[in-house]
């Protein structure tokens, strides 16, 4: 089981701000940028294993630039304190993954001020919503808003992530990094997988993460079709110890209810380790293979 950052399900007006002299609180740009560094874009990195996953990335590169999307950056205290830390290499772009519009802005904004990508990360997902969305216990429980919601901000959002992303992405894994190919990391779960389903339940979480597997498989057979030094990871932080998961946490024992800190760090370990023919596969926190 996990629970990825949440989101709720509301419509508004979100505005990329392209030039930080605008409004500079929603986007902290790099002044001067090394056109040899590695650029990394972390979406849905308000808190939680976003954040870290900004953190580390920050701290394991010192020459890296390093963008983090969030529906709200002024909420966000995590990443004010990174941005006044990092505000050399770091940048903070509003992104709704349920408005294509702010993601097609968001990827303007790359190719203008970088230029390129080497790692996008996919992190934003739900699995509860307060009065809202509950993970289904029984089929009686199952609702069509549900499903629909589950799918549309856990498998087709990430879908547009790299639909508009892909060709910023063709710089391939870029100085500062192991590797030799670009990579796309999308957060899935273990409840995800069709094989290694043996309790039932969670309908909408199940279902849309299914879907966020076969989307990404299918991308990276389109990848690897085209010859582009590109590949896509699919990756299960196990049960990480959130403010989100703190409802589910009951029957979970406490060596296996990880921090946020030892997940990213295993996760970025498979992140730099991943070579071509890791293209399209499914791993979890410890590196083995999740059937599908």
């Amino acid at each position: 089981m996990y629970i990825t950052s949440g989101i709720m399900y509301q419509r508004f007006s979100s505005q990329i701000v392209r030039k930080c002299r605008l409004l500079p609180v929603l986007c902290y740009s790099t002044t001067s940028l090394d056109r040899k560094a590695s650029v990394s874009l972390v979406q849905g990195a308000s808190r939680g294993i976003g954040l870290e996953f900004v953190r580390q990335l920050l701290e394991r590169d010192k020459k890296g630039q390093v963008l983090a999307t969030c529906r709200d950056p002024d909420q966000s205290t995590g990443l004010q304190e990174l941005k006044n830390q990092y505000s050399g290499r770091f940048d903070v772009l509003k992104l709704d993954v349920t408005v294509e519009s702010t993601i097609e802005a968001a990827a303007t904004f790359v190719r203008e001020t970088y230029g390129y990508l080497n790692l996008l990360v996919n992190t934003s997902g739900i699995l509860s919503i307060p009065n809202l969305l509950l993970p289904e216990t029984t089929l009686a429980k199952v609702q069509k808003s549900s499903l629909l919601l589950s799918y549309e901000v856990n498998a087709v959002g990430p879908l547009l992530m790299i639909k508009h992303m892909w060709p910023l992405l063709k710089a391939g894994g870029g100085t500062g990094t192991k590797r030799d190919v670009a990579v796309v990391a999308s957060l899935s779960a273990r409840v995800g997988s069709i094989g290694d389903n043996n309790l039932g339940g969670w309908h909408s979480y199940r279902a849309s993460k299914a879907a966020l597997n076969q989307l990404t498989k299918t991308v990276s057979v389109e990848l690897a079709r085209k010859k582009d030094p590109i590949i896509c990871l699919l990756l299960h932080p196990g049960t990480v110890d959130t403010d989100l998961s703190q409802p589910f946490q009951r029957n979970i024992p406490k060596d296996k209810l990880f921090t946020k800190e030892f997940s990213v760090n295993k996760l970025l370990d498979i992140i730099d380790g991943s070579k071509i023919h890791d293209n399209g596969k499914f791993f979890a926190w410890d590196g083995q293979e999740i059937p599908w």
